[in-house]
C-alpha cells in the first residue's frame, strides 16, 4: 500500500483529484519526512529546491529584516501545500512550530509533474487563490480591527483549522487544541503587546468564552459569543 493510499490529509491535501494510477506515480516522486520543532525545512532566499505537503504538526512561515528581526507572514497546517513551485527562489523560511511530518517533492519534478496533470494544477490555483483571500482578510485584521477583535478572529481560525475529520474533505471546529505559538509569537503576529494579549486571555476566561487548561491549550465554551466578538 503506498503512502498516499495511508494518507491522513489525501481527501483535503492538493493531490485530492487524482486517480490511483496518478498517486502511485506521485507517490513515486515524493517521501515522507520528519521534522522535529525548531527544524528548518525552506530558508528565505534559497534557490526553490522542494515543495511539500503538511500531514501532522505546524510550521511557520517567516521572513527578516536586515537586522534579523523575524516576523511570522503565515502559518501551514496538516493538508497545506508549502514551498514555491514554478518559482525559482523561496520567499520565506519554513520552520516547524511542532513536531510535524511532511510528504516531500522535489520542486522540479512536482512542476513537470503539474504541467503534465491539469486537476492538480487546478488544486494549485485554487490554493493559491485561497491563500491570497486568507492574505486580505489580514490585512483588515492588522489594519481595522481592535485587540479584542484580533484575538477572537486568532482563536476562531486556530480552532477551524485544528478541527477533526475522518474521510470527509470538511473540517468540524475543534473545541479544545494546543496552541503552537508562545504569548509573544502570538503578539508579533497579531501586531500586539503581550501585555495586551495576557489581558485578552484572561478577560475571555473570565467572560466564559474560552477555557485555559494551561498556559498553552485553549478551550472553546462559547463558539458563538467568540464570533461575535470577531468584529
Amino acid at each position: 500500500m503506498s503512502s498516499c493510499e495511508t494518507c491522513v490529509v489525501r481527501n483535503r491535501a492538493i493531490c485530492a483529484g487524482l486517480d490511483n494510477r496518478e498517486l502511485l506515480a506521485l507517490n513515486a516522486m515524493g517521501r515522507r519526512r520528519s521534522v522535529t520543532a525548531g527544524e528548518s525545512l525552506i530558508w528565505e532566499d534559497d534557490d526553490s529546491l522542494l515543495v511539500a505537503n503538511v500531514i501532522e504538526g505546524v510550521l511557520k512561515l517567516t521572513t527578516s529584516t536586515e537586522d534579523g528581526r523575524e516576523q511570522i507572514v503565515g502559518v501551514a497546517y496538516p493538508s497545506d501545500f508549502i514551498g514555491r513551485p514554478f518559482g525559482q527562489t523561496s520567499r520565506s523560511s519554513v520552520v516547524a512550530l511542532t513536531d510535524a511530518k511532511v510528504c516531500v517533492f522535489a520542486r522540479n519534478d512536482f512542476d513537470r509533474y503539474a504541467r503534465e496533470h491539469p486537476e492538480l494544477e487546478h488544486k494549485l490555483l485554487e490554493r493559491t487563490l485561497a491563500e491570497l483571500d486568507r492574505t486580505r482578510s489580514w490585512m483588515m485584521l492588522l489594519g481595522r480591527k481592535t485587540a479584542s477583535e484580533r484575538i477572537a478572529t486568532f482563536l476562531l481560525e486556530m480552532a477551524d483549522r485544528f478541527g477533526e475529520t475522518g474521510c470527509a474533505p470538511v473540517l468540524s471546529p475543534a473545541s479544545r487544541f494546543a496552541l503552537p505559538f508562545s504569548r509573544q509569537q502570538i503578539a508579533d503576529l497579531l501586531g500586539l503587546t503581550i501585555e495586551t494579549v495576557s489581558r485578552q486571555f484572561t478577560r475571555l476566561k473570565q467572560d466564559g468564552v474560552i477555557g485555559l487548561p494551561s498556559r498553552r491549550e485553549v478551550e472553546v465554551l462559547d463558539r458563538r459569543a467568540l464570533e461575535a466578538l470577531t468584529g
